[in-house]
């Protein structure tokens, strides 16, 4: 394969796939957004080459491929695990996607791929330690340490939505089934369809985050309850999280992140439950926005 001419950067969502290409610089060049096929492996396989292959006609070169997904290879077989996007479990994503591609790609949880970004010259730069927290579809985490990429031995570090919610209250109660099998995991209660659930089962009203949101900035009691909730929930979580890791900063990002609540209720919350008389990390938005997640991924190759 001849000498790369430019990165390029997929974001591989539950709704969209995103396309970028950078320059030598960092600039982004050229970007486009499909559908994502749903519940198809075929068609999302197709989808990911085809948009490699009309970007490098677009800029008549070859290119470095990084793509961001919602899960994660086994270390061991090679194959897409933990997914949301269920269709990718069991797939040999990579092997397929370099046999179409012919070239080695890099892929990474998009979570990581998003901490990348935010890290290198986004909220969390200059940080000696940056976790960065996707809460949307699904809840997600990943770990930079002094600019590099933590995976872990197991390929998992940074998965926090599939642990237990810390400290179960009675406002938590029955345990919400995951999608991984498991019950009572963070992601079943901090990701946007549970914060819908947790609504519904509390009101008997089906309304999305966004309605909830909404409600809540009109001083609808019950949309600001559902919020009181997930912040408090956010809190616990979060709190663990530094127990364990005790970050410089966390970078929020996915669709709820943009809850302003979140970054001046959370960290008056989670005091009580952090092994320390002070709290330093910082609760941060992130400054890429959804460009996070496929700049991290064309980044893969730096």
């Amino acid at each position: 394969m001849p000498e790369p001419a430019f990165r390029l950067g997929l974001d591989l969502g539950g709704s969209k796939i995103e396309l970028a290409v950078f320059g030598a610089e960092g600039q982004a060049c050229f970007r486009k957004r499909v559908p994502t096929p749903q519940g198809n492996y075929p068609a999302t396989l197709a989808a990911l080459c085809d948009l490699v292959f009309e970007a490098e006609r677009q800029f008549s070169g070859t290119a470095t491929v990084g793509i961001g997904i919602p899960g994660s290879l086994s270390p061991t077989t090679g194959l897409v695990r933990n997914a949301n996007s269920t269709c990718l479990n069991g797939q040999p994503l990579k092997r397929d996607l370099e046999t179409h591609l012919h070239r080695e790609i890099r892929i990474a949880n998009d979570a990581n791929c998003f901490t990348v970004s935010e890290a290198k010259d986004g909220a969390g730069a200059g940080a000696e330690v940056v976790f960065g927290v996707i809460l949307g579809t699904g809840v997600g985490g990943g770990i930079v340490i002094r600019g590099e990429l933590l995976t872990g031995a197991n390929g998992i570090a940074g998965e926090w939505g599939h642990s237990p919610l810390p400290s179960p209250e009675p406002s938590d109660l029955p345990l919400p089934l995951c999608y991984c099998g498991r019950s009572g995991c963070v992601e079943a209660y901090l990701s946007g369809p549970g914060l819908a659930q947790d609504h519904l089962a509390a009101t008997g009203k089906s309304l999305s985050p966004q309605a909830i949101v909404q409600g809540a900035e009109r001083d609808d009691p019950a949309c600001i309850a559902t919020l009181n909730r997930y912040v408090a929930r956010l809190a616990r979580s979060l709190a663990s999280v530094i127990n364990v890791l005790d970050p410089d900063v966390i970078v929020l990002g996915g669709g709820l992140s943009h809850i302003g609540l979140l970054y001046e209720t959370v960290p008056s919350l989670w005091l009580p439950h952090i092994f320390s008389d002070k709290v330093r990390t910082q609760l941060l938005p992130n400054q890429h926005g959804d460009s996070s997640g496929v700049r991290g991924a064309a980044w893969l190759w730096e």
